[in-house]
């Protein structure tokens, strides 16, 4: 059972959006942020995103089941009831929320709650079925960590706190538009308007590499502007080449395996970009090299 509750926080996503926060908190500082907002603000805001992420499953239970890449899911497969997620949710939401306000502060429990609410009933309960541009206005619930983490440290939202929400918000629509191409099927036979469901997929492909030209040239801004340095500016540029490869040739490459590659490259793409802000923040900001 405790293996399904578990699953149920989808851990893989729990910590990359956690990995971002900590770029966050750690680059609001010219050193070290402190043990409170490095410690409390990234549990905090794990357990948050992980009571999202539990609503998600008991909002989407019942497609859960009819999909290929879902349906193992606990409440999918009936070994924990929505009471039992939901009891859960409530205890990770209440934890996240008392640690965030008395601990880190307000703003961040704030910021916190409403990226929760965000992604768990407006984007489940209504954008997710309304639209099929639903993951480009749902993403900015997904790339709210790098601005809580931020806001856990200095209790206000910076500019370059932004910046790196805008980051992962243009990174969101392909990422996920190669998943949605993959298992389009599914998301058909369950009446969600995804884009390759309801224009088709070379017009999401189209789109997959708009938005990646659209990201390489938004990563290479920390650099014009001052916030990152050379060690970061070079990795954008390689990781972006890379992405863009890969959106160039999904235009042409009607491999079916290619959608799954592109998504789980993205996802180390993201990784790698914001490990390449942590090594440029102290090699070049805090060590002067």
């Amino acid at each position: 059972m405790w293996r399904d509750f578990y699953e149920l926080t989808k851990p893989k996503v729990v910590m990359l959006i956690v990995f971002t926060a900590i770029v966050g908190i750690v680059l609001a500082v010219p050193g070290w942020p402190g043990l409170v907002p490095l410690v409390v603000g990234s549990l905090g805001i794990g357990l948050a995103a992980s009571s999202a992420a539990v609503i998600n499953h008991v909002l989407d239970s019942r497609i859960d089941v009819l999909m290929s890449r879902t349906h193992n899911r606990p409440l999918a497969q009936g070994r924990l009831s929505d009471f039992q997620a939901l009891t859960f949710a409530f205890v990770l939401c209440l934890l996240a929320m008392l640690m965030l306000w008395f601990i880190v502060n307000p703003l961040t429990a704030i910021l916190t709650f409403s990226s929760l609410i965000g992604y768990a009933i407006i984007y489940t309960v209504f954008l997710k079925r309304a639209t099929p541009q639903n993951i480009v206005i749902g993403g900015a619930a997904g790339a709210a960590p790098p601005v809580l983490g931020w806001t856990a440290v200095t209790g206000e939202i910076h500019s370059d706190a932004l910046l790196l929400f805008l980051i992962i918000f243009t990174w969101t629509p392909p990422h996920f538009w190669a998943l949605a191409i993959a298992k389009k099927d599914d998301y058909e036979r369950v009446g969600i308007p995804m884009l390759p469901v309801t224009h088709g997929e070379q017009f999401t492909r189209k789109h997959i590499f708009l938005y990646t030209v659209l990201l390489v040239l938004v990563t290479i801004v920390p650099y014009l502007t001052g916030m990152s340095g050379l060690i970061y500016l070079v990795s954008a540029i390689g990781l972006g080449g890379v992405f863009l490869y890969y959106a160039i040739r999904m235009q042409t490459d009607i491999d079916k395996e290619l959608p799954m590659r592109v998504f789980r490259f993205s996802i180390t793409y993201l990784m790698l970009l914001f490990a390449a802000l942590l090594v440029d923040h102290y090699f070049i900001i805090r060590i002067g090299l």
